[in-house]
């Protein structure tokens, strides 16, 4: 699916360059599996962000997805936070893309939503779907908390899920979030510095736990447990 290397390249960091290229990004979204009503919020979402001042762009990108973990785009964050077992996931994932010959960069992470999005581009449109299907959840989560800030990000999101194809309540999800804070600010980012020397002494001392629950020093207003195959080592008989 073709169009999913465009999201993936929207949900990326934007660059300058990026806006030489809106003619054949928007080609691709109009000729794409997707149907008009989320084609017409992907071009909407390229229309608005591409009036901006690339600056602004940046600037605000940097608000939304680099600081804080609400709205990272690392799946693993918002499954495993930091316990010990993200990094399976992560040896696992990797895996799966040297399994189906691609090399990433050292400096890559595997769960890198729009490398996980520009590598299921490639995977031919039954397996992106499936691939898109397996973090459905965490998509999910990530349209709704863009939609509290009022972000057009939001509009990737949810094209992403329709071309899951899966059924997900977000009413539901939208009620769980309501009372969430802010996790962005100054404070709440010294905050989890804090909790996180707290752990790391404590795991200095007493080991790692290889629970998928927080611990009682890790923060839970982000931590939602999500049951995913990607969490679980593939054979090479299985799709991706």
């Amino acid at each position: 699916m073709k169009v999913l290397s465009v999201i993936s390249i929207l949900l990326d960091y934007p660059h300058a360059e990026l806006l030489d290229a809106r003619a054949e990004l928007e080609a691709i979204v109009t000729g794409s599996e997707l149907d008009a009503a989320h084609q017409a919020l992907v071009l909407q979402f390229i229309a608005e962000r591409f009036a901006m001042d690339t600056m602004d762009w940046q600037a605000e990108y940097d608000g939304l997805f680099e600081r804080g973990r609400s709205l990272s785009l690392l799946l693993f964050e918002h499954v495993h936070g930091e316990s010990r077992d993200r990094g399976q996931a992560m040896v696992n994932l990797l895996d799966q893309y040297h399994q189906a010959g691609l090399d990433i960069s050292a400096k890559e992470l595997p769960d890198y939503i729009p490398l996980y999005l520009e590598f299921m581009s490639t995977q031919g449109s039954e397996n992106g779907r499936y691939g898109l299907e397996e973090v459905a959840p965490i998509l999910a989560l990530l349209a709704c908390r863009l939609e509290k800030h009022q972000s057009n990000y939001a509009n990737l999101l949810h094209a992403l899920l329709s071309l899951s194809k899966v059924d997900v309540d977000l009413k539901d999800l939208r009620e769980q979030i309501v009372d969430e804070q802010p996790d962005n600010t100054p404070k709440e980012l010294d905050k989890v510095w804090e909790e996180e020397m707290v752990s790391f002494m404590d795991n200095a001392q007493t080991g790692c736990n290889s629970s998928n629950k927080p611990s009682e020093t890790q923060r839970r207003d982000q931590h939602i447990p999500l049951n995913t195959e990607l969490l679980q080592p593939k054979s090479n008989s299985q799709r991706l």
